[in-house]
């Protein structure tokens, strides 16, 4: 039996992770082990580590099925279930809890129970397979069509998910009793151990099994076959991460399940350099001249995501100006709404681009800009009053504010003394008496 590799292991994760970390690792592991991006030579490796990965989050991100994990490892769950590989199977425990009972006990994903001590009962369909999907916002704006080739357990065709010949008869397994099962010790700590109730090896948990000379020689007794298929994957316009497409029956199908699971893809929308979405609206900065920003344009300002150029007439009354952070709102133009005509709006937030060093080149064009410009208003003394002290001093320009407060211990120096408070309380000190 191949040695069981702990979950946390798999998302490189403490055991006493949150769920935001547990999601936070999963993203990671399974983005670097998705088989679609290693070389065709490692893919095989690569959908064994992506269906370790699909497991260990489905386990671990539920409470329930943590805490079963926990206390039993993957003792608790059977073959056949989520992530494509294994999931929570809670015959042997409800055994255990409820005695010799009989009947069963109807759950989510079909019934568990029948006997205590018996072979697991089929379910009606058997869990999803969850897989992670990139997509980019102009995807998710346009739709999107993919095709992909998968293959997974069928059925065997041949003896139709028995494993034997037709008229073999399977016999009762020695080792379990017909059980399924087998019950064994495992040490949890220093002269601790529990009870555990696990397959049995010989039967794979069915009870029974065939003789090699009754075995299907199609499936070689294994009850299911490779199938290859092009699948097709449709994401709707206006789609948003999070989301899952349902791909029915088209995970493994376990021959303990009546039907085939589905595989679920759950969107994950990559970031994009021009757009922020919030819902159904966007979000972008335009950059304009200062000239324009003072007298109005009529261009094209950003490309939308469906590559339409998106133009702005905007002719200033006099005198008014479009100023820095400044918002325009275009309404219809952010993204589709799902099963609608309708759009969100886009949101343009102004970034005005003052002159290079240099653009005036003499006294004169200073004089022109300032006979155009408005006049600045100095405050005068009024008759009475103490007449203001200035004093001209020299100055110089500098590109930040990395040397204010520098040298000092004071925490609030330096240009970015204000997102220290995300690494923990700004300026935290010993007091010393």
């Amino acid at each position: 039996m191949a040695e069981e590799r702990d979950l946390y292991e798999v998302l490189n994760i403490e055991r006493s992770a949150t769920k935001a970390e547990i999601k936070k690792a999963y993203h990671k592991a399974a983005l670097a082990s998705h088989p679609d991006k290693v070389p065709d030579e490692q893919r095989e490796e690569a959908d064994e580590k992506f269906k370790a990965v699909s497991q260990a989050y489905e386990i671990l991100s539920d409470e329930q099925s943590r805490d079963l994990y926990d206390e039993h490892g993957m003792a608790a769950f059977e073959k056949g279930g989520m992530g494509g590989g294994a999931g929570p199977d809670l015959d042997d425990i409800l055994a255990q809890m409820f005695g010799g009972m009989g009947g069963g006990f109807e759950g989510m994903h079909g019934s568990f129970g029948g006997g205590a001590g018996g072979p697991r009962q089929r379910r009606a369909k058997g869990r999803p397979e969850m897989q992670q999907y990139e997509v980019s916002l102009e995807e998710l704006y346009k739709g999107k069509t993919t095709k992909f080739a998968s293959t997974k357990n069928v059925l065997c065709s041949h003896c139709s998910g028995t494993g034997g010949k037709e008229r073999a008869k399977a016999k009762t397994c020695d080792t379990c009793k017909g059980r399924g099962t087998s019950t064994r010790m495992r040490p949890v700590g220093p002269g601790l151990v529990t009870q555990e109730t696990v397959n049995c090896s010989t039967c794979a948990g069915r009870g029974k099994f065939y003789a090699d000379k009754d075995k299907c020689k199609r499936c070689k007794g294994e009850r299911t076959i490779k199938q290859k298929k092009i699948l097709e994957l449709y994401i709707p316009p206006g789609s948003r991460e999070g989301e899952k497409i349902v791909l029915a029956g088209e995970a493994d199908h376990d021959p303990d399940d009546e039907e085939a699971g589905d595989i679920v893809f759950d969107l994950v929308e990559e970031p994009h350099a021009v757009f922020h979405r919030a819902g159904a609206d966007l979000q972008a900065e335009i950059e304009i001249t200062l000239a324009e920003a003072l007298t109005g344009f009529n261009r094209t300002v950003v490309r939308h995501l469906d590559g339409r150029g998106i133009a702005l007439n905007i002719q200033q009354p006099a005198g008014k100006v479009l100023r820095p952070e400044q918002i325009i709102k275009v309404p219809g133009e952010g993204m589709p709404l799902k099963r609608s005509d309708h759009k969100g709006d886009l949101y343009l937030v102004i970034n005005v681009k003052f002159p290079e060093d240099g653009w005036l080149k003499d006294d004169a064009a200073v004089q022109k800009v300032r006979d155009v410009l408005p006049k600045t208003q100095h405050k005068e003394a009024k008759p009475g009053e103490t007449p203001e002290i200035v004093d001209e001093v020299e100055f110089e320009t500098v590109p930040n504010l990395d040397g204010f407060g520098a040298g000092s211990d004071d925490p609030r120096g330096g240009g970015d003394w204000e997102d220290d408070d995300e690494d923990g309380p700004a300026g935290a000190q010993c007091a010393q008496q």
